[in-house]
């Protein structure tokens, strides 16, 4: 007997999720994509006891409990997917942060708030305290001199046998001291080597600031130490935090660092680092997330959201862990073609409204392109330019022609291997280097 017939309480009402779906498709007239993985072997109690008035309410009643959930593509089409903890619909995020809002009324109210906030981010990220810092010096490549800027490559023991790699990018010539920039990349293909990437860390140098570019967890030269497939492990959000806090510590010892200039700026994953380190560190100055920041997307990357930190203060969101940099000048930039396109609508006026408890409205700046999609595209480069030349008092005559138009093509885009640390293959690195993702675990037991 087939099991749709099969429909009683010792059975539980059990049915296929297959033949639910069809049900469905044929009780309001609709389409639902899936493949034959996404339902096979997959079953329902009380199937059909589920069944709502209307299609949305009944979708959400059988896929819920299977931790599924539907995009809809268009009216009558929807398309199965597995349940995405980091993405909410918009008007839930909405609702969400108006919920948090509630909680503070003025500047007191909310540096309570953002102090019991940070402190529950730090043990959160199992980085409470900070571990020891290795004694070891850094691993610094000779300099390589381009027009107007060099390049050197630096590597940081973080923990024991732990290393975090960049490239440190530096203007050529100087005066006094010179502010710090901050670089943690996205999840684009080609990580920090990419030409878009490059190209604004030697504009930055070429303004006059240093910045320096890292590997995430696992990617680039840290995968000599642990496997790809690491990064999508919880600790690649605790290890990429506290490298970036080791960077800082770094960069900040150096003789000529403006410690009053310090800033981060980074494009979607990379974005969700600049906004978690802008709350955290209070040694940054200034913040940029580009294509990043929503209330009702939390990061669908461990490295984003792999630690509890949206759990935080009876839970969080990444908005209000961006409000956690005011007052210092935050520019966010989004487009109309990922989960940052209604930035403009609700969540600005949420961070502009945290901003005016300080009277510094005017500090929180939002650049939304409702045409470009989800990249770190000249469009995108161009604002970030203009933000630091503006609170740092960045040399724009050493980037523009004589028409006043950023000219970038005076940036050498070099080879991917150029950019390495410990060599072209991995023979350089370091003998106690610790290798393997289960070895990293023990150092936080």
């Amino acid at each position: 007997m087939r099991s749709t017939r099969a429909q009683d309480s010792d059975r539980q009402y059990r049915m296929p999720l297959k033949d639910v779906l069809q049900q469905i498709e044929a009780r309001f007239g609709v389409k639902i994509k899936y493949n034959e993985n996404q339902v096979k072997d997959r079953n329902l109690t009380y199937a059909l006891w589920r069944f709502r008035p209307t299609v949305d309410e009944t979708l959400s009643q059988v896929l819920a409990p299977l931790d599924l959930k539907v995009n809809k593509e268009k009216e009558g089409v929807y398309k199965l997917k597995e349940y995405e903890y980091y993405r909410w619909p918009v008007q839930e995020g909405w609702e969400k942060l108006d919920t948090l809002a509630a909680r503070y009324h003025d500047k007191a109210s909310w540096e309570l708030r953002k102090d019991s906030l940070r402190k529950e981010l730090w043990k959160a990220l199992k980085i409470s305290p900070l571990p020891a810092k290795p004694v070891s010096k850094p691993i610094v490549t000779p300099v390589r001199k381009m027009d107007g800027y060099t390049v050197q490559n630096i590597a940081l023991e973080i923990l024991p046998g732990v290393y975090v790699n960049g490239s440190l990018y530096r203007p050529m010539k100087a005066k006094g001291k010179i502010p710090v920039v901050l670089s943690p990349d996205g999840h684009w293909q080609g990580h920090r080597f990419r030409k878009d990437a490059q190209i604004r860390f030697a504009m930055t140098a070429r303004m006059g600031a240093m910045a320096f570019s890292y590997d995430l967890f696992g990617w680039g030269e840290s995968g000599l130490q642990f496997k790809y497939e690491d990064h999508r492990k919880s600790l690649s959000q605790t290890v990429q935090t506290l490298g970036a806090v080791r960077i800082l510590d770094y960069l900040l010892s150096l003789p000529d660092a403006d410690t009053s200039r310090v800033a981060i700026c980074g494009g979607s994953g990379g974005g969700s680092q600049t906004v978690l380190m802008a709350a955290l560190d209070p040694r940054i100055k200034l913040s940029i997330p580009v294509v990043s920041l929503s209330s009702y997307f939390y990061g669908g990357c461990p490295c984003e959201s792999g630690m509890p930190i949206h759990l935080c203060g009876g839970g969080t969101n990444n908005v209000e862990l961006a409000a956690m940099a005011a007052p210092n000048p935050q520019l966010v930039i989004s487009d109309g073609g990922d989960w940052t396109a209604h930035m403009p609508e609700h969540d600005l006026p949420y961070l502009q409204k945290l901003y005016s408890y300080y009277g510094k409205r005017e500090l929180m700046e939002n650049i939304h392109l409702p045409q470009d999609g989800h990249d770190f595209g000249f469009s995108k480069r161009k604002p970030v330019y203009d933000f630091m030349i503006k609170h740092f008092g960045l040399n724009e005559k050493a980037v523009k022609d004589k028409q006043g138009n950023y000219d970038e093509s005076k940036c050498t885009i070099e080879d991917e291997k150029a950019l390495y640390v410990f060599g072209k293959n991995g023979e350089k690195l370091p003998g106690n280097a610790l290798k393997g993702y289960e070895n990293l675990e023990k150092l936080f037991q």
